[in-house]
């Protein structure tokens, strides 16, 4: 599933990077007289790196016109891009099969990177060194390793060198399906990795051939040309170890001889070994090294989150986008949230059914969450009871994480009360519990998840839990009820993520009852009536200061409890903080439209802009 822009990139990446491969692998079948070894390291470089494989192969090896490839193939640049593309070629593949490997395995990245050198210098040296060359270098297989060894290591160490920081940085950067080789992003990042090795390794297979410690390009033919046997034996070592000219298909041997010095070797070597331990080590200055693909489960993270060596994986997992390919259902405008939940008698016992599950939410015509809720819905639906019920609530978890439901507010037994690890344990992805308990309150409550509330609740666990007085008297009466649940939301680049008060976390959407203004609801009375308004701070991370226009409000209770009417007292804002509840009663004293909002200009734009005259928490109440 594509979810991000760059999915949509690396689509056409890949894409290029086939038609190139296809091209490279059919013309040098075809046309270009060089080696099989030189044939396939070409075509893996070309799938590896796509056009700029391409690129490479047009510009440096692919022959021009008939009988021209020696000569075009002579220049040093080329040579070392030969010499580059064979070792890349063997090296970059066993890298790749250890990613793999290491990640399927749930390794963690500093011993991922250490198993991917380990591959790939001992599928460049035994393999694609010793073995595929064996026919051109002459010797014994065994020959052949201990003459490869040296050279092999110094440009293995500069290729993993380029590799291993951008192959970190990128795989633990914000987009952790990097981590999955399942993800197309994991491939996107070996193509960039291999690229960097490559231009890391350049210049040192330019020298070692330069000095006859490497082969660079090749060609093969069925016979040596009359050229090629006039062309000095230096000058043919020197454009390949230049030229392996082949006669009648059989092996001529490759004998290489070098003119670099001891010294010269032993520094090459050494800056190699310390680059490769700079690229090895640096990312450990600002990743966490000790975590695997399997701990993190490639998911994303908010922008401007701070993650560093510290950062751990549950962190990263209770901060990260809600996965769109999780939506088991997505509702448009016309849903409502909210709606009051049915219930059946047994026993007489009032029995619901709660399923939290993963759906897409309209909070605005162009804005659609990715939200955790309850039976479809945000708000999730009404539970209303009456004071002396005794209820049972049936909750199957379809969240692909653990969840509880806690009952903010309620006198209860202690193992129905919800906090996960502490009074139960927590209810597993497609496991349920049922909460059972006598209603001996009356009020406004609410009921939410206390298993990662930080991030469940954020992304849409919560609902109203309205509960009737045994005696209809001791009800605060008004003409119209109305219940306000307030949220906070963070959307970013088509992805939705848990609101938090911290770096990366800041919400952008706010809403009433799931849907910001001017979606939200309108209240339609006459003058000279009474609304009873349900504040409930179902939100996470900020107080609101809920006021209404067009005069005051009486506060007749808080969190549940009814005021005595001579603690009641008049106000046009209250502080609704999280786990807050208020209820006021307030009449409509002239006709025209009076907001209900909050008194955080931020929190009544949508993305920071207004639509209609503002936008977030925002209702209107129309009086006639």
């Amino acid at each position: 599933m594509l979810i991000q822009p760059i999915d949509y990139f690396l689509v056409v990446w890949f894409a290029l990077a086939a038609a190139s491969t296809l091209y490279v692998g059919f013309d040098q079948y075809r046309n270009n007289p060089e080696p099989a070894v030189m044939k396939w390291g070409f075509i893996l470089v070309t799938l590896y790196m796509g056009p700029l494989g391409l690129l490479l192969y047009v510009l440096a090896d692919k022959e021009p016109r008939p009988g021209e490839h020696e000569d075009f193939t002579r220049p040093l640049w080329k040579q070392g891009a030969g010499s580059t593309i064979h070792c890349v070629a063997g090296d970059a593949t066993g890298i790749i099969l250890a990613a793999v490997v290491t990640a399927t395995l749930g390794l963690p990245m500093w011993l991922d990177l250490i198993v991917e050198y380990v591959s790939g210098f001992a599928f460049g040296l035994f393999i694609f060194q010793s073995l595929f060359m064996k026919s051109m270098m002459g010797g014994t297989y065994w020959e052949n390793v201990r003459k490869s060894f040296l050279p092999e290591f110094i440009s293995m160490n500069f290729m993993m060198a380029g590799m291993a920081p951008v192959m970190s940085f990128l795989m633990m950067g914000r987009d952790m399906r990097a981590m999955e080789p399942t993800e197309l992003l994991f491939w996107g990042v070996m193509s960039i990795g291999v690229i960097a090795g490559f231009m890391l390794a350049y210049p040192a297979n330019a020298w070692l051939v330069a000095r006859g410690l490497k082969h660079g390009l090749m060609t093969q033919r069925p016979q040596t040309t009359e050229r090629d046997a006039r062309q000095p034996a230096r000058q043919r070592q020197g454009q390949d170890h230049g030229i392996a000219a082949h006669k009648g298909g059989g092996s001529s041997g490759h004998q290489m001889e070098t003119d670099a010095t001891t010294p010269q070797i032993a520094t090459l070597g050494l800056v190699s070994v310390l680059a490769l331990a700079m690229g090895m080590a640096a990312p450990a200055n600002w990743l966490n090294l000790t975590l695997s693909a399997r701990d993190v489960g490639g998911v994303i993270m908010p922008q401007g989150m701070i993650m560093d060596r510290d950062t751990p994986a549950e962190t990263m997992r209770d901060m990260a986008a809600a996965d769109p390919r999780r939506v088991t259902a997505s509702y448009d405008l016309a849903a409502r949230g909210d709606q009051q939940l049915p219930f059946r008698v047994e026993n007489g016992v009032k029995v619901f059914e709660l399923k939290p599950s993963v759906i897409g939410w309209q909070i605005l015509p162009n804005v659609r969450v990715d939200a955790y809720a309850y039976n479809g819905q945000i708000p999730g639906p009404r539970i209303r009871i009456r004071q002396g019920d005794k209820v049972r609530i049936n909750v199957t978890n379809d969240l692909p994480e653990e969840t509880t439901v806690h009952w903010h507010g309620m006198i209860l037994p202690n193992q129905m009360d919800g906090p996960a690890e502490i009074t139960q344990a927590p209810i597993e992805p497609g496991q349920s519990y049922s909460y059972e308990f006598t209603a001996t309150q009356h009020g406004t409550y609410f009921y939410h998840p206390h298993a990662k509330p930080d991030r469940t609740q954020a992304l849409g666990l919560y609902g109203a839990l309205i509960i009737d007085p045994a005696n209809p008297a001791d009800e605060v009466q008004a003409d119209h009820d109305y219940v306000i649940e307030l949220q906070e939301w963070l959307v970013r680049e088509g992805l939705t993520y848990p609101s938090m008060p911290m770096d990366g976390g800041m919400p952008n959407y706010f809403t009433i009852n799931g849907r910001a203004y001017p979606s939200t609801d309108t209240i339609r009375m006459k003058v000279g009536e009474t609304l009873k308004v349900r504040f409930i701070g179902t939100n996470n991370g900020f107080i609101h200061p809920m006021h209404i226009h067009g005069g005051p409000f009486e506060v007749v209770a808080r969190d549940g409890e009814t005021l005595a009417p001579s603690a009641r007292f008049l106000a046009d804002t209250v502080n609704v903080g999280p786990g807050q509840r208020y209820d006021v009663v307030w009449k409509a004293q002239r006709p025209g439209k009076w907001l209900i909002h909050c008194h955080i200009p931020h929190h009544t734009t949508n993305n920071n802009s207004e639509d209609k005259g503002g936008g977030g928490l925002m209702v209107v109440i129309d009086v006639s």
